[in-house]
């Protein structure tokens, strides 16, 4: 029986390899070369875009004299068309004279002479052939196509409408900084370059999706990381083949250790801090263009009890917020599947007069407790949905004042208890208090299910229940890491920053098992100097008169 039992635990916590759920047959894709012909390019383009009203060619001439038929391609709305005009089209009409000795027309020294000589715009890659010109097409660049050259140069003039850097909206902060990531890959990478000035932070790109083509980058600090842990999350990326990447979540879905949990086994954060310091801790952070909303891997379930404030407040204070957040944890979870067995198999357990109190306003109640529940609670999470959904501005009132008036209104018609109303209050009070919305989702899906433990087993059934929690979140992993470590297994040297959060000269150390090569964050150990004796500081006293004589 122990050796079956053991086979199973090791087979529950070894890691699954990620493989494709379908793979459908391969996108034909367009290695035709660009053709020595404007106006057969130019047809091409307008073709495989279907005459797009986005698309835009401005068709000139470059040179003195006009020598060469030139067009510019650019999506409306992706490009910027200040610098077009003044980088690439002004420069090409007026500043520049075809010298035939230089660039002989129609010969491949004339893309090189343009890249070099004439177009000042910062990065000019060359195409080749369709596919490429279309990917830098429709990322925003803009493509320079001359008559006579069978190549095209793809300039980088990205632009249009874009949201600005604003304070972030889910995980707001006092003390900290007030920035948050945008959909822009790259001014998201770049905050994070103001945070971390060192060559060691590397950022590999690439694009996913083979129809939406979706840019993703992996940021990680060399020596820092694990390189076993950067092996695997590449090999799991590498796995993914979809048409579309809409977002973080996509991935998310498809490179998680585990797909039958209730636990967020990935991190998701909107600051920058959060990132840099878990960027500096060792973990790998995956960016998905047009999401604000980067991935963490690996995570730990401890994590998403921590916030960027934690850190900026003092340790004391940090430490008292972060048993809050647990406690309260433990109310979301627990506090309605407790009420329900006290009352229904445990009365003995409560006090005579609040007993009679609350057998009194049950007199009336045409339910069974499990249903009275069930009911109040659908009921909230009907009004958090609504208030999430609604225009914001009328989502709050709504929210408010449908809480009170079908909370007093379900009182006096005597569907509910007045007791229920309280438990159920304080229960979603209690889920608000949790920082990251993942956990929160979480711990919401599993209190129905504490609850209906409850109705049937009483505490025997809580009891149960979680056991059972306890033991899948143990086999759970993230990227080979623990789900639960710090504490299954048990880290001494991590307790520094788990539940409490010791002042920051004591936590030398990085999470060990996150990583394994440069563990220390100082090169020497700290030592606080003693704080000088009473007898020292005579020499910080001012001189009196009677000294000096």
């Amino acid at each position: 029986m122990n050796s079956a039992w053991n086979r199973l635990m090791r087979k529950a916590r070894k890691p699954k390899k990620m493989v494709p759920r379908y793979k459908e047959k391969e996108m034909t894709t367009n290695k035709e070369t660009l053709s020595s012909s404007l106006t057969e390019n130019l047809t091409k383009v307008k073709g495989s875009l279907g005459n797009s009203g986005d698309l835009v060619v401005r068709d000139f001439k470059m040179g003195k004299p006009f020598l060469c038929k030139v067009a510019s391609i650019y999506i409306n709305g992706l490009t910027d068309k200040e610098i077009l005009g003044n980088s690439i089209i002004e420069r090409l009409m007026n500043d520049v004279e075809i010298i035939e000795e230089e660039a002989p027309y129609g010969s491949s020294q004339l893309g090189t002479y343009i890249k070099e000589h004439m177009l000042t715009i910062t990065n000019v890659e060359e195409v080749m052939n369709f596919d490429e010109l279309f990917l830098h097409l429709l990322s925003g660049e803009t493509i320079v196509l001359v008559d006579g050259w069978d190549q095209g140069l793809a300039c980088s003039a990205q632009g249009g409408d874009l949201r600005a850097v604003s304070e972030p909206v889910a995980e707001s902060s006092v003390r900290g900084p007030r920035d948050s990531f945008t959909e822009s890959l790259i001014t998201n990478t770049a905050m994070i370059r103001r945070r971390i000035k060192s060559p060691n932070l590397w950022l590999e790109t690439t694009e996913m999706g083979t129809i939406t083509q979706t840019g993703v980058g992996m940021m990680y600090v060399k020596g820092v990381v694990n390189d076993k842990l950067l092996t695997e999350i590449k090999e799991r990326l590498s796995k993914i083949e979809v048409d579309e990447v809409q977002g973080s979540n996509t991935i998310e879905e498809w490179i998680t250790d585990e797909t039958w949990t209730p636990w967020p086994t990935v991190f998701i954060t909107e600051r920058p801090d959060v990132v840099a310091g878990n960027l500096l801790e060792g973990r790998v952070v995956i960016f998905v263009n047009e999401t604000p909303t980067p991935l963490i891997v690996p995570a730990t379930w401890n994590q998403f009890f921590q916030t960027a404030e934690d850190y900026y407040l003092r340790w004391t204070m940090a430490s008292f917020l972060r048993v809050l957040r647990i406690i309260s944890f433990l109310i979301t979870l627990l506090g309605p599947s407790l009420f329900i067995a006290f009352l229904s198999f445990h009365p003995e357990l409560i006090p005579t007069p609040l007993l009679i109190n609350l057998a009194a306003q049950r007199q009336n109640i045409p339910f069974p407790i499990i249903i009275e529940a069930l009911l109040m609670e659908f009921t909230f999470e009907v009004l958090r949905e609504a208030g999430v959904r609604m225009p914001r501005p009328v989502g709050q009132a709504v929210s408010i004042v449908g809480a009170l008036v079908l909370g007093e209104a379900a009182v006096s018609a005597g569907i509910v208890s007045s007791a229920m109303v309280i438990v159920v209050a304080a229960t979603a009070i209690a889920s608000f208090t949790i920082p990251h919305y993942a956990m929160t989702d979480a711990t919401r899906l599993l209190r129905f299910g504490m609850m209906i433990l409850a109705s049937f087993f009483g505490l025997y059934g809580i009891g149960l229940g979680v056991i059972m929690l306890v033991a899948h979140t143990c086999s759970l992993r993230s990227f080979g890491i623990p789900y639960l470590a710090p504490f299954a297994p048990i880290i001494i040297a991590d307790q520094k920053d788990s539940i409490f959060r010791f002042p920051l000269p004591f936590m030398s150390k990085r999470p060990r098992l996150v990583s394994q090569i440069k563990t220390k964050r100082t090169d020497d150990n700290y030592n606080r100097e003693p704080s000088p004796r009473e007898g020292d500081m005579k020499q910080y006293e001012p001189k009196r008169d009677s000294d000096e004589t």
